[in-house]
């Protein structure tokens, strides 16, 4: 699943294709979109801003009207030169937004949908969510306070996917970040300290913040322990381990000597 890293350098793409651009047409190829008629009521407003919270996208347009995604495990948004060949097939595309320009193509997108500035803060999914790692100011206390309202025998690294208590974080921040801090994400919220977990919000928001910078794409070979199964820590030597996590067994990568 994309995480907020990948979600905000997106962002970052969308908004400079298309704010201050033409709209020249918006396309809905997929059959579940036939009726909504968004090409209509988007036709002559000019795109705002784009912007990101968490895990979701906002294309914000002029009076008052948001194009909301959520790509899940499977959608990707695309930003094209015209005539540039696009990198996932036409039948995949839910979204194209064209420019004299640029192409801009959301593929299997599992969440989209045209929504109203206002449900946009009010919109019980979005305002549940707790506060952004990516945000520009991000409230690291209410984050922590959020993980000590969260049940306190719950493991670390499972209770950093909970959107509901800091957006943004999925399996591979979640374990880098752990690994970063030198912490167990199996550790229980009880045992860990506000000085530790804030360690780990720390790590987290930085390493997101330089793959931000750099598109959303951080090399592989940087990372300490994700799907790294079997092959040596990059700072002990000990063999990375990795097993299911919490009721949903998200994958969890850690390394038993460097994290405590």
């Amino acid at each position: 699943m994309p995480e907020g890293d990948t979600i905000h350098a997106a962002a970052r793409r969308i908004g400079a294709a298309l704010v201050g651009s033409v709209i020249e047409s918006i396309e809905t190829p997929q059959r579940r979109h036939a009726l909504d008629r968004w090409p209509e009521r988007l036709r002559g407003r000019a795109v705002r801003s784009v912007d990101a919270r968490g895990k979701h996208l906002f294309l914000r347009f002029e009076g008052g009207l948001t194009l909301h995604s959520h790509l899940r495990m499977t959608g990707w948004w695309g930003v094209f030169r015209r005539g540039e060949r696009w990198r996932r097939p036409a039948r995949r595309a839910w979204l194209v937004i064209r420019t004299p320009d640029h192409e801009v193509v959301q593929f299997d997108g599992p969440v989209l949908e045209l929504m109203t500035d206002g449900r946009t803060r009010f919109d019980r999914r979005l305002s549940a969510l707790g506060p952004d790692v990516l945000a520009d100011e991000f409230d690291a206390a209410l984050a922590l306070r959020r993980l000590r309202d969260d049940d306190q025998s719950r493991g670390l690294g499972d209770a950093l996917l909970d959107q509901r208590n800091v957006a943004g974080i999925g399996n591979l921040w979640k374990s880098e970040s752990c690994h970063a801090a030198r912490l167990d994400p199996w550790r229980r919220l009880d045992a860990a300290s506000d000085a530790e977990i804030t360690a780990v919000l720390s790590a987290a928001r930085s390493m997101m913040l330089e793959s931000v910078a750099h598109d959303g794409w951080v090399p592989r070979e940087r990372a300490g322990v994700f799907e790294r199964a079997g092959l040596p820590c990059r700072s002990c030597g000990e063999i990375v381990r990795v097993r299911g996590q919490g009721d949903d067994n998200r994958t969890t990568y850690w390394c038993p000597r460097c994290q405590r």
